[in-house]
């Protein structure tokens, strides 16, 4: 019998039974009706192919080929109820895996991680470098920090962290000389500087040599505030609007979980 066909259900039944010998007796024990077990334990015996129960002056009795089978039985649902324990200890220890789009990594997610780890010593995030669109099915992600428009992928849910825009900042006293990313960087890893500008592969990049004082980066304001509040870093004219932001996604499974639910909002306080 394949397993998506086992008769869990009528599995349960027939063990209370077997328990109390009593179709009476087992239902009160699984607060449904007499004719209920009755019901089960015929249409169990039916998918089987075996008679159950025999029925004599004294009461109920097992067959041999149940009783044989009621040991394996219970050991099966011993084991189905430690995989349960399993699975909601997983999410009480909130060990996930989440990608991470680099500028966020190095420049936003560091700060609150840590409060997360400090509030939960037990737990356990395992963090990939994201570059694109998170890939959920290959990579087994429980959460993603994404760079980009909203997420449309079907079943993907997300909540952005602040709207899209770029702010222009630099360190006290750098020059104007403009340092690029996004479309315009050095290929990936990279840094090239030429004809009065520095070419980089993504925003994180730029942010870092705006502040070893290079030059000027555009970048999302939420990689800046903290360095803004520092006073290492100060805006160079108003903020414009962009077509991309951080998200943070997951597909609905993942993103309903307990653990992702709890992480996306120690992530998102203060």
């Amino acid at each position: 019998m394949r397993r998506s066909l086992l008769p869990l259900n009528a599995l349960r039944v027939f063990d209370a039974a077997a328990r109390t010998l009593s179709f009476t007796r087992a239902a009160e024990d699984l607060a449904v009706t007499p004719a209920a077990v009755g019901q089960q334990i015929r249409a169990l015996e039916e998918t089987l192919g075996v008679i159950l129960f025999r029925r004599t002056p004294r009461g109920l009795e097992l067959t041999p080929e149940a009783a044989d089978s009621i040991a394996a039985l219970r050991a099966g649902f011993a084991a189905l109820e430690e995989c349960v324990r399993h699975l909601q200890a997983g999410q009480a220890a909130g060990r996930l895996t989440m990608a991470v789009a680099r500028p966020a990594l190095a420049h936003w997610l560091p700060a609150r991680l840590g409060r997360w780890v400090a509030a939960n010593p037990q737990g356990a995030v395992r963090l990939l470098p994201l570059d694109g669109p998170a890939d959920f099915a290959e990579a087994n992600l429980d959460l993603a920090l994404s760079f980009g428009p909203d997420p449309d992928a079907e079943g993907i849910f997300g909540r952005r962290l602040a709207e899209p825009a770029l702010v222009a900042v630099a360190a006290p006293g750098a020059p104007d000389r403009p340092i690029l990313w996004q479309g315009e960087g050095a290929g990936a890893g990279a840094i090239r500087v030429d004809a009065g500008a520095i070419r980089v592969d993504h925003a994180g990049t730029a942010l870092d040599l705006a502040l070893a004082g290079l030059g000027t980066a555009d970048v999302p304001p939420l990689l800046a505030e903290a360095h803004l509040a520092a006073g290492r870093l100060e805006t160079r004219g108003a903020p414009r609007a962009a077509d991309a932001s951080f998200w943070l996604c997951a597909p609905a499974p993942q993103w309903k979980s307990q653990k992702v639910r709890a992480f996306v909002e120690a992530l998102c306080s203060g």
